[in-house]
C-alpha cells in the first residue's frame, strides 16, 4: 500500500465552492466518498446533494459515492447539541452511539481502498462528528492509518 492509502480524509463543505472542494478532493486522490451526514438532501447542500454529489465524484473523481447514516448522529442528538451547544455531552453521546451501533462493522474493507473520505457540512473538524467518526474507526479498525483534514 502506498501512503495515501493509508490516510483516511475528512471533509465539510461549508463555506466551499465546488470548484475548491472537488480540488482538494482530486489533490488528495480520492476516490471514495462517505457521506456521513445524516440528511444529503438539504437545499443547503448545494452541490453536495446525494445524488448530484454521486455524479460529481464519478465524473470529476472517476470515484465511488455512498450514504452512510450509520456513521451520522440522530435528529434529537443534532437538535439537543443545537440548543445546549454542549460539545463535550455531544461527544461523548455520539461515541456511544458509535459503539451501540458498532459502527466499524458497517464499513466494509473496500470502502477503505480508496484514498476514502468522510463527508459532512462543518467548516472545520474541530467540532465536528466527521472527527469524531474518524478517530473511532482509526481505534477500532483502521491503527495503521492517520487522518487528515481537508
Amino acid at each position: 500500500m502506498n501512503s495515501d492509502e493509508q490516510k483516511l480524509y475528512t471533509i465539510g463543505f461549508a463555506g466551499k465552492s465546488a470548484e475548491e472542494f472537488f480540488s482538494l478532493l482530486k489533490k488528495a486522490r480520492v476516490k471514495i466518498l462517505l457521506d456521513i451526514r445524516l440528511n444529503n438532501v438539504s437545499q443547503l447542500a448545494g452541490f453536495t446533494k446525494g445524488k448530484d454529489l454521486s455524479y460529481f465524484v464519478r465524473t470529476i473523481l472517476d470515484g465511488q459515492y455512498y450514504h452512510m447514516t450509520d456513521l451520522a448522529p440522530t435528529k434529537e442528538l443534532l437538535k439537543k447539541y443545537q440548543a445546549d451547544e454542549d460539545w463535550q455531552s455531544y461527544e461523548k453521546e455520539f461515541l456511544s452511539l458509535l459503539e451501540k451501533r458498532n459502527a466499524e462493522t458497517k464499513v466494509k474493507p473496500e470502502l477503505l481502498k480508496g484514498p476514502t473520505v468522510l463527508l459532512c457540512s462543518e467548516k472545520t473538524a474541530e467540532k465536528c462528528h466527521r472527527r469524531l467518526t474518524a478517530e473511532y474507526l482509526q481505534k477500532k479498525i483502521l491503527a495503521d492509518y492517520t487522518i487528515e483534514h481537508l
